[in-house]
């Protein structure tokens, strides 16, 4: 059994990250009050997309105990979407996203805890490549707008050197979703043995 309750622990993962994002917030930072503020930022958005998915987990945790014993079939069917949104999210955003900051503890304690259901590689895939060209284009217009580039960096390359850093950020993206999906089969397919080998019979 384990000594704090899965439960307990995303509720304190949840509070943490409203206080890292209130936190955050307070920071008089010139870059924040430019176009775009905080959101230009990718640290930024990985503790908003953090913080959703482990409120998504939080009220799958209050709707399962809800809806438990109850047969009540549509509660049940609501139940099934969200613990699909939640796994979901941690597949194409949370993990993919959140490998680049310090946050990947917790979605390892996460994936641990609990088994999420990877959706098809394809549609998988495609949604994290629409958010990897989607905040490429927002840094792009905010490069429109202003005239500066959000990491300075990129002032200093010239625009085929961004097209290939660009691509190379795509592409590991994807690779970053490859690998947590197969970390999350890697970690349920172990547990899955070992409770296989618990459960025969010892030989006298």
């Amino acid at each position: 059994m384990a000594l704090v309750p899965c439960q307990v622990l995303r509720v304190a993962i949840l509070l943490s990250y409203c206080s890292i994002l209130c936190n955050y917030k307070a920071i008089e930072m010139p870059s924040h009050q430019t176009y775009g503020g905080s959101w230009k930022f990718l640290t930024f958005i990985d503790l908003v997309i953090q913080a959703v998915f482990f409120g998504i987990c939080v009220l799958t945790d209050l709707s399962s105990l809800l809806t438990r014993g109850n047969g009540n079939q549509e509660q049940e069917r609501q139940l099934k979407k969200l613990i699909s949104l939640r796994d979901w999210m941690l597949a194409v955003l949370a993990f993919p996203v959140g490998v680049h900051t310090t946050v990947l503890p917790f979605i390892l304690i996460e994936m641990r805890t609990s088994h999420h259901a990877y959706p098809r590689r394809n549609s998988g895939l495609v949604a994290i490549c629409t958010f990897s060209v989607g905040y490429i284009l927002w840094v792009c217009w905010v490069h429109h707008v202003t005239g500066m580039w959000v990491y300075p960096f990129l002032e200093h390359i010239g625009p085929g050197a961004r097209i290939v850093f660009f691509g190379f950020t795509t592409i590991l993206m994807n690779f970053l979703y490859l690998l947590g999906e197969v970390l999350n089969s890697y970690i349920w397919d172990t547990q899955r043995s070992m409770e296989e080998e618990k459960e025969k019979p010892k030989l006298e």
